[in-house]
């Protein structure tokens, strides 16, 4: 069990994220197929960085015992993928955040204005 807990965390705090995503509308359910461009891009760019830092020597998997082993390729384990996509999604979230509070500043300010 002790393998996997890594995973098992990150898992839980994407898990946690898409939640908060869903229940405040703030990427994913907002505009679906946007965000899964943005989304998906994020994790591919991300991916060619850590490649490229594989190819080139900068990075390497660490042999934790609590990580799965499971290799997506040499040196990449999957807890990374799992990771980029929580970053990816997290970086969504909180941009629909903030563009969510500040519209409603630049709305509440614009109605004070006219008044």
């Amino acid at each position: 069990m002790s393998g996997i807990v890594y995973l098992l965390c990150l898992l839980t705090a994407l898990a946690c994220m898409v939640l908060l995503d869903r229940r405040f509308g703030l990427a994913l359910w907002r505009a679906p197929r946007r965000a899964v461009a943005v989304l998906l891009t994020g994790i591919a760019l991300f991916l060619v960085w850590d490649l490229a830092a594989i190819a080139s020597g900068h990075y390497r998997m660490g042999d934790s015992p609590l990580m799965s082993g499971v290799e997506l390729g040499p040196e990449l384990p999957l807890e990374e993928l799992v990771f980029l996509t929580f970053l990816c999604h997290l970086t969504l979230v909180l941009w629909g955040l903030l563009d969510r509070l500040l519209g409603r500043r630049r709305h509440a300010t614009a109605g004070k204005a006219e008044a």
